[in-house]
């Protein structure tokens, strides 16, 4: 016997449809490439994104079809998320921070036909075009509608396609199962993977992250305000294009430039109360607010991913104000994870509740999470144990675009090792990797890192595994310093000494002054590994006279 109810598809459209009718006031706010601030409300942007919907099917799109977008966290990519698979087109948001090398690899393999570039990715579009085999043209996203001199072949103006289309554009409904947006990994564990999102998932990802307990800080009635400090290509931005306009909040979009005196200029203006973003941002932001002894009194929010976040950042934002809210996810996996403690915690003494915080969320609904052995089999749920980190759910990837299928099983392998707790929360003890095995005994690079990152001196950590002799594996730190900050390499090893295991400590400390990053703000722990493969970590290192100055 089935059910009496409205077989109603899941669709993004769906999402702006109500906010244009429920909130069409509350408004999107969006600082363009050059640096103006543009605004309008949910109304106006569903009138933009049905004339966007006219526009790409006017140049011979089709559903299926895939747009890519090379653009930042502008009014124009939202509308891009609604604009596209508003008629079943598949929107490609690209990382622009890419190679070269990789992004025509990427453009190729998802077979694009159309861009929509901006200002500042012009150069980049100009000198990809050469190699790109399947894009047909380019659409120049600005306030303006004249267009610059350019090499692209076949170059439009966004503005003018939408002014040429009717103000009566309405969207049709078809299967919630239909492709809708398409992101690769970001390949920090290798080539990057395409994972492509349904309607269906996007819309149940969103209901899971704008359920109360997510964030936890909002104020029923109060009109709030978020901003994804997360790039719109990676993740769709944590969902926030979503989740924004199905829950009435204002949206902030901080454009392309992330340095934090402009973000916390952005979060004052505009009343933002919760930012997403990875903790490097977070480290910045407050390191800015520490120099020019400034403050974000309507912020009360951090949701933080991507990386594990370091024990004095979130003391520092607590100690603001500001709640930490740390959740795992990936591009594979959006939306099970809640960043709010379990309903138990506040009877726990302030230590206990600042150790639940380090962790990475606890299971929300909509994900199953589960650890398994070498062997594949379940490991229980005691918060000692640690294994391999699987998921399954409608919101997490069965495979990924025109390759062959990693999840047999009916799990998807994260790439995570990990421990979970009975109270439902995960802490990440490392990526699998990046544990390093030393003497038959693992060692978890993340909690060096983190042990590091708590001395007073060091903005940033990354440990990695160096071949030895007789222990197969040793640690070897990476660490860059805070502006006008010393240390030298034995007051790191002294400081770590007295938090972890003594077989735990780097045989050596190696200060730089940059660690290379993908454009998500993780680090890229292969490049390390290659130059010390190639015996070529030396020349990261700070100038003798540099070092000298720390101390060492």
């Amino acid at each position: 016997m089935l059910g009496l109810m409205m077989d109603a598809p899941l669709l993004t459209t769906g999402i702006l449809n109500y906010a244009a009718v429920a909130h069409g006031e509350t408004q999107v706010v969006s600082r363009c490439v050059d640096g103006s601030i543009f605004r309008y409300g949910y109304s106006d942007a569903l009138a933009r994104c049905r004339k966007l919907s006219a526009a790409l099917l006017s140049l011979g799109l089709r559903p299926g079809d895939r747009v890519g977008s090379l653009l930042w966290n502008t009014h124009h990519h939202f509308e891009l998320f609604y604009g596209a698979t508003g008629e079943g087109l598949v929107l490609h948001t690209i990382n622009p921070r890419l190679f070269d090398d990789t992004l025509v690899t990427i453009i190729n393999h998802a077979e694009d036909r159309w861009i929509v570039v901006d200002a500042a990715t012009l150069p980049l579009a100009e000198r990809l075009a050469p190699r790109l085999s399947t894009i047909e043209g380019y659409i120049y996203a600005d306030k303006s509608e004249d267009l610059p001199d350019s090499t692209l072949p076949n170059l439009i103006s966004y503005e003018v396609l939408l002014q040429s289309q009717r103000d009566d554009h309405q969207w049709p409904e078809f299967e919630e199962r239909s492709a809708s947006i398409m992101c690769y990994t970001s390949g920090t564990t290798g080539d990057p993977k395409g994972v492509v999102y349904s309607h269906r998932s996007i819309v149940l990802a969103s209901l899971f992250m704008s359920m109360a307990d997510m964030v936890g800080v909002f104020r029923p009635g109060e009109l709030e305000a978020v901003m994804p400090i997360a790039p719109l290509f990676h993740a769709n931005g944590w969902m926030m294009p979503f989740t924004a306009p199905m829950s009435g909040q204002k949206l902030v979009l901080p454009g392309r430039n992330f340095e934090p005196a402009m973000l916390c200029e952005l979060i004052a203006a505009e009343g933002v109360t919760a930012c997403a973003a990875v903790p490097t941002v977070w480290l910045g932001i407050i390191q800015y607010l520490k120099e020019t002894a400034t403050a974000v009194p309507s912020l009360r929010a951090a949701l933080v991913a991507g990386t594990k976040a370091p024990k004095p950042m979130v003391e520092d934002l607590e100690r603001r104000g500001i709640a930490v809210g740390q959740v795992w996810g990936m591009t594979e996996a959006a939306g099970g994870v809640r960043g709010t403690p379990a309903p138990d915690t506040a009877r726990l003494g302030k230590d206990e509740q600042l150790d639940r915080k380090l962790r990475q969320g606890r299971m929300g609904y909509g994900t199953e999470l589960r650890i398994v052995g070498d062997d594949g089999a379940p490991l229980p749920h005691d918060g000692r144990t640690q294994g391999h980190l699987e998921a399954r759910g409608p919101c997490i990837a069965s495979g990924y675009y025109r390759h062959a299928s990693e999840n047999a099983s009916g799990w998807l392998t994260t790439g995570d090792v990990a421990r979970i707790h009975r109270d439902g929360t995960i802490e990440i003890v490392d990526r699998s990797k990046d544990v390093i095995k030393s003497g038959g005994e693992w060692i978890s690079s993340i909690t060096v890192e983190q042990a590091a990152m708590e001395h007073p001196a060091l903005a940033l950590a990354a440990v990695v595994g160096v071949s030895h002799p007789r222990w197969q594996e040793r640690p070897l730190l990476f660490a860059t310093l805070k502006p006008g900050s010393a240390a030298s390499r034995d007051q790191v090893i002294d400081h770590l000494a007295a938090r972890l295991p003594k077989w735990w400590l780097p045989d050596d400390v190696i200060f730089v002054n940059a660690l290379p990053m993908t454009a998500t703000g993780k680090i890229r722990k292969a490049e390390l590994r290659d130059a010390i493969a190639s015996g070529a970590y030396g020349a990261l290192a700070l100038p003798e006279v540099a070092i000298s100055a720390t101390g060492r």
